[in-house]
């Protein structure tokens, strides 16, 4: 048996754990393991290299990944599909495995659906992917962005500022939720939740008239403010994503202008994604890539591998890709009990 291995899409810790596994349990039972470089970009290119024991030792801890990654998609450009069915038979390549979010796993259920052996290993550091409680990386953006908002917390007494923390989160508002609870933040800010300048400022204040004064806000990349959508005119990048940032700043020259109290912002930006990868994350990469290799020998192709409480189960990538899993209400209402 000789199989495939790609990461597409943003990086985060816990892809080398989970590419060291799907290696170390494939090699054990005498298959062979390819690597592409750069996600979807190395199979149409046909780069890749041969993965062995030297290959993935002393990577479990390192963040990013060996395999470099890229937002290509094969169904973006015509012909790239083509060129990756004749260059994984080229290579006699009997089944893949793509490690990848939503676009990357979307295009894994497309190729399967036009004939490809391939399995998935969810990755987002956003946890907003369909179909799993958790997807690795996401811990350690939690923890770190936690760790901002404490060490944020005594830089904003000291000078009776309030700050606002701009968090990554297009979408899906988990990791300024999560982070902001967890961190003392007196307002969240997230996708799900549009909220009025007025609204914002009206719980600064209440705070401020109890005798507070300094306030850490906690915002997402994504949120936009009640009935405005701050995205609209935003550039796309080469892969047709809007690039989001700058809300931070915005929302921060609103409040000072409206409230009259200094305010600044700090953007966490790449930090969040960088660097290594919390135990949490390590175990449940390596987990994901051992329940990668066991769907490609049971042959449970157009499946992805998922944890389901403690449990690693086995769901079709359709259920995963197609729709985002985002912060339902009652998540929100519970933060909301802390706010100002």
């Amino acid at each position: 048996m000789k199989i495939g291995i790609l990461t597409g899409g943003g990086d985060c810790p816990g892809l080398n754990p989970v590419i060291r596994a799907v290696v170390r349990k494939a090699l054990s039972k005498g298959w062979e393991v390819i690597g592409f470089r750069y996600g979807w970009k190395g199979i149409i290119d046909n780069v890749s290299e041969k993965l062995d024991m030297t290959s993935v030792s002393g990577i479990l801890h390192r963040g990013g990944t060996i395999l470099g990654t890229s937002r290509t998609n094969p169904y973006k450009n015509p012909g790239d599909v083509e060129k990756v069915k004749a260059n994984m038979k080229a290579q006699g390549i009997d089944a893949l495995v793509a490690i990848g979010g939503e676009d990357t796993l979307g295009a894994a259920n497309k190729l399967y659906k036009d004939g490809v052996a391939v399995v998935g290993v969810p990755k987002t550091i956003d946890n907003d992917l369909n179909a799993t409680d958790f997807t690795f990386g996401y811990d350690t953006a939690l923890n770190i962005a936690m760790e901002c908002l404490d060490r944020l917390h005594t830089t904003a007494e000291s000078h009776n500022r309030v700050i606002v923390a701009e968090i990554m989160g297009r979408h899906a508002g988990w990791i300024a939720l999560e982070s902001g609870i967890a961190g003392g933040a007196d307002l969240i800010l997230i996708p799900e939740v549009p909220l009025t300048i007025e609204e914002i400022c009206d719980t600064i204040k209440r705070r401020h008239a109890r005798g507070k004064t300094f306030s850490i806000i906690a915002v997402s990349e994504g949120f936009h403010l009640k009935n405005e959508d701050l995205v609209a005119d935003k550039e796309l990048d080469q892969f047709g994503h809007v690039k989001l940032g700058g809300i931070g700043q915005r929302i921060a020259d609103m409040i000072e202008k409206k409230t009259g109290f200094e305010t600044r912002v700090t953007v966490l930006g790449h930090i969040q994604r960088g660097g290594s990868p919390t135990a949490f994350d390590r175990v449940l990469g390596t987990r994901f890539g051992l329940g990668a290799v066991d769907l490609i020998e049971a042959k449970k192709f157009g499946q992805m591998v998922s944890l389901r409480g403690r449990d690693i189960v086995d769901v079709a990538l359709e259920a995963a890709v197609g729709k985002l899993k985002t912060v339902p209400l009652d998540w929100y209402e519970t933060a909301r009990t802390f706010f100002g």
